[in-house]
């Protein structure tokens, strides 16, 4: 096993050590890489029935294209591309589509991006780089095993999805792909389990079992720490399947997949009395050397949570990566756009101009746009950026946050959805909403969601806060990330808090805040950064 990781990874790392080489060698030549990428889609793009119908040319400039083609959002693609991949063909460009990812929406209006051939050669591009730095920063990952986490799908929709859509490995070329899972401490198959938590089962067990992971990768943090709260909480049945190499009660529903053994982590396990120590966790991976996972904005204080359970490894952020491309990864301890990959643009959040990346400047906060090699073009994402520095030619960022709603652990909550859930709420003249705040830390330690509702009148208060906070959390699982946070046990169960006052209880929360009592707005929905005001406390239902 120990021979069999160490060749992986040699013969990794010479694969992707290229693609580090030519992230570095083009960082003074951003402007004519970019209008290469342009040209390279606009040559597959002007194939495609979808570009061929607005005239699209193969030898448009990038001026001639900026000029011509909008900025585009998912609504301007969603019936066409439905129609893409009902009938199996290549509508929105000319390559052919390995596969569709589900990224937001509720759980009857999935938002599906096409996976081409041309779109994982991009990302490719990146994850070359990435890959390569991350051997070239952390040496020590590279004598263990590797846990990359799947994007995980909820329950409900996985009757809509390939197995392999699981496994972020897709994302690597062929070659590559095949010597990363030479070094896999957890096989893709658990992705097949019939249910999340058997999936989350066999992944804790796997990673319990395996005393040289080296390196763990997951995307939101609080995910992370899910992880090792499952781990304890599982911890005498975990035992038992790691003592005997049997699933027990759960075999039926793993779909084949073998259950790992060792006698040493069900000892540990057994011995544990469950507390979250990072003396545990060293014991039980002693190799461990790196964890990835975001870092910024929302995520910053699961992360430090995070890395505090595991202080024996170093901590790398995430850069920014939606299902629909990527801008920015960890690259020489910064995070450059990923110039080789897609062609960008960037609105100025001050004023709208819409800037080239050789136009950035240090300091402007700016809202990415891309064109993919999915065939989306000029696609307006919701995430603000501050240029921070530059690596060469090419900008690097610092993620500010989303421009639209709240996104606490992925789960993606806009303002507007947050009005149309206030919208539906039953009608009732006795409780008036006043807004809907999302809160890094509720009482179980996770973030949630509160509705901050006036009751008029003392009826029956606590049956009607019952009642909205069931239609609150059902409302709010209707749209995709939302339910599959809190499947994945990332989220609180949403409440509603009402009391006589909560207006006024509100408004003085927000002057605490430092807020101008002028510019308080009454909002559909809130970010509010730390834990549960002590005021509101005892609202809370037992």
């Amino acid at each position: 096993m120990g021979a069999g990781i160490t060749f992986g990874h040699h013969l990794l790392k010479l694969l992707v050590n290229p693609g580090r080489q030519r992230f570095e060698r083009h960082l003074g030549e951003l402007e004519s890489v970019q209008r290469a990428r342009l040209s390279r889609w606009l040559a597959a793009a002007s194939r495609a029935p979808a570009w061929q119908k607005h005239g699209l040319r193969a030898d448009w400039s990038w001026e001639e294209f900026v000029r011509r083609i909008p900025i585009s959002t998912y609504a301007d693609y969603a019936e066409g591309l439905a129609e893409q991949r009902e009938r199996q063909q290549s509508w929105l460009i000319d390559s052919p589509v390995a596969r569709y990812q589900p990224t937001s929406g509720s759980t009857s209006a999935v938002k599906w991006i096409p996976y081409t051939k041309l779109f994982l050669d991009e990302l490719d591009q990146v994850i070359s780089a990435w890959v390569g730095d991350l051997y070239a920063q952390y040496p020590g990952q590279a004598g263990g095993t590797h846990y990359w986490s799947l994007s995980w799908i909820p329950t409900a929709l996985r009757a809509q999805t390939a197995g392999d859509i699981n496994d972020d490995m897709k994302m690597l070329s062929w070659g590559k792909r095949a010597l990363a899972y030479l070094t896999q401490a957890v096989p893709q198959e658990v992705a097949l389990a019939e249910t999340l938590e058997d999936s989350l089962f066999a992944t804790v067990a796997y990673l319990c079992a395996d005393e040289s992971l080296g390196f763990i990768s997951v995307w939101s943090p609080t995910f992370g720490l899910n992880l090792l709260e499952h781990m304890s909480a599982w911890r005498q049945e975990l035992a038992e399947a790691l003592l005997h190499g049997q699933w027990g009660a759960r075999t039926a529903r793993m779909a084949g997949v073998r259950c790992p053994r060792s006698d040493r982590a069900a000892r540990l396990l057994r011995q544990w009395n469950g507390e979250l120590d990072p003396g545990f966790f060293q014991a039980l991976w002693p190799k461990l050397a790196v964890v990835s996972a975001w870092d910024t904005a929302a995520a910053a204080p699961w992360a430090k949570a995070l890395q505090n359970k595991l202080p024996h490894a170093g901590f790398q952020g995430k850069g920014l990566w939606a299902t629909e491309g990527v801008v920015t990864f960890p690259f020489q301890g910064k995070y450059p756009l990923a110039y080789l990959s897609h062609v960008y643009e960037f609105i100025d959040a001050q004023d709208e101009r819409v800037l080239a990346p050789w136009q950035l400047r240090e300091g402007q906060d700016v809202i990415p746009v891309f064109t993919t090699g999915s065939g989306l073009a000029r696609y307006r994402m919701n995430d603000v950026l501050r240029v921070s520095d530059f690596l060469g030619q090419v900008p690097c960022f610092t993620f500010l946050g989303r421009n639209d709603g709240v996104d606490l652990v992925g789960e993606k909550i806009s303002a507007t959805t947050a009005q149309s859930i206030l919208d539906g709420l039953p009608e009732d003249d006795s409780v008036l909403p006043v807004t809907l705040l999302a809160i890094d830390q509720m009482e179980g330690g996770r973030p949630g969601y509160v509705l901050l509702a006036e009751s008029f009148g003392n009826q029956a208060v606590a049956t009607k806060a019952q009642a909205l906070s069931d239609h609150l959390e059902s409302a709010l699982q209707g749209h995709f990330h939302y339910k599959l946070a809190r499947e994945l046990g990332q989220l609180q169960p949403a409440q509603c808090l009402l009391c006589a006052d909560m207006r006024e209880l509100y408004l003085d929360l927000c002057r605490q805040r430092g807020m101008i009592e002028g510019n308080i707005k009454v909002e559909p929905l809130r970010h509010w950064p730390g834990t549960l005001p002590d005021s509101l406390r005892p609202l809370l239902r037992a």
